[in-house]
């Protein structure tokens, strides 16, 4: 009775196949930081944003026309040419704003005592307008032509470049009332063009 037994139960775990194996935990485990670094990490794979696989537009290749316009808006000419046209306008609206605030304006040296007249006012605001826009309009277009002309030749755009433009600017327009006012023309301009820079960047 019990050998029938025994020989059912081995036919009957033969019949089922064999025994499946056990997972063991001993395998390799997923390491969540390698899998970080290729989600948002350094080996990140950088797409090309190309608009026409991302379903957007496709931008049209330049015509020699564009090309013509864009070379000439980066030329040395034309920045002095815009910043000597911004230069005069601000040098002008600075001069209006200064001669009326000034209690002087219009008066006659020769003869302090007499009001002077609208016309009066008016004429030396105009004057002083003109010159300061004058002023501004020059050294708007020289702080621009050195710095286009001194990147150009570096291959470098930083602030050291306003610096030396600020420097060729200050000292040039020094020199002409002299060696030590030209080098303090020199300084002062790069100072203000650093700091500028500085604030800017």
């Amino acid at each position: 009775m019990a050998a029938s037994t025994a020989a059912a139960g081995a036919a009957a775990s033969d019949s089922q196949g064999p025994a499946s194996p056990v997972p063991s935990m001993d395998g390799p485990t997923v390491q969540y930081s390698s899998v970080l670094e290729h989600l948002i990490g350094d080996k990140r794979t950088v797409k090309e944003l190309n608009p026409a696989v991302m379903g957007g537009l496709p931008v049209p290749p330049k015509s020699d026309e564009q090309k013509m316009i864009e070379r000439g808006m980066e030329s040395c000419a034309f920045k002095s040419l815009l910043a000597c046209v911004g230069g005069f306008v601000l040098g002008g609206a600075f001069g209006v704003f200064t001669a009326g605030i000034d209690t002087n304006v219009g008066f006659d040296p020769k003869d302090p005592l007499r009001t002077p007249t609208a016309r009066e006012v008016l004429k030396d605001m105009g004057q002083r307008g003109m010159s300061y826009a004058k002023n501004f309009a020059i050294v708007g277009a020289m702080f621009s032509c050195t710095e286009c002309i001194i990147e150009s030749h570096r291959g470098v755009s930083d602030w050291k470049n306003a610096v030396y433009s600020g420097c060729v600017t200050g000292g040039a327009i020094g020199f002409r009332a002299g060696l030590k006012a030209g080098v303090l023309g020199c300084g002062g301009f790069a100072a203000f063009s650093a700091a500028i820079e500085y604030y800017l960047r």
